[in-house]
């Protein structure tokens, strides 16, 4: 089991995206995802949430709300619990680039054009929602959603 962070970062109707193009073995490869990572030793997940958006962004969050738990299970990766966050407010400035892939400022309305997951936009649409903390399991049969249970 891995435990991992995703934090999507909001800002002028728009959310930071990261297009994961630059690691060659990353079951994320070629996908839009928001900025995050696995936990290290002793981390809570509003430490690794914080530590990897400053390493992945160059900005510091300022109090992301933990939205959910979404739990990952596929047939080609160890299953994955996924600590969700959603932070409007941060300081900073943007690093032109980040070792990950290549950020951009989407707007919300063309998140649905992007190259994601398909589970993702389950979890996009209950953030946009501002839904209370949730629960959903997402099952993956290869790069296919086989099933999504929510709470």
């Amino acid at each position: 089991m891995v435990n991992t962070t995703l934090c999507y970062i909001e800002k002028d109707g728009c959310y930071l995206m990261l297009h994961r193009v630059k690691k060659e073995h990353d079951e994320n490869h070629d996908k839009w995802i928001g900025v995050g990572g696995k936990f290290e030793d002793k981390e809570s997940p509003e430490d690794c949430c914080l530590r990897e958006a400053f390493e992945e962004t160059g900005l510091r969050l300022v109090r992301p709300r933990y939205c959910g738990i979404v739990t990952f299970v596929s047939d080609r990766w160890p299953t994955e619990y996924m600590h969700l966050f959603h932070a409007e407010r941060f300081t900073g400035e943007l690093l032109a680039d980040c070792r990950e892939g290549t950020l951009e400022w989407v707007p919300v309305a063309r998140l649905g054009e992007l190259n994601a997951w398909e589970g993702d936009r389950i979890f996009l649409e209950l953030l946009q929602k501002r839904t209370p903390f949730f629960s959903l399991k997402l099952v993956y049969e290869g790069d296919r959603l086989a099933d999504a249970v929510l709470d």
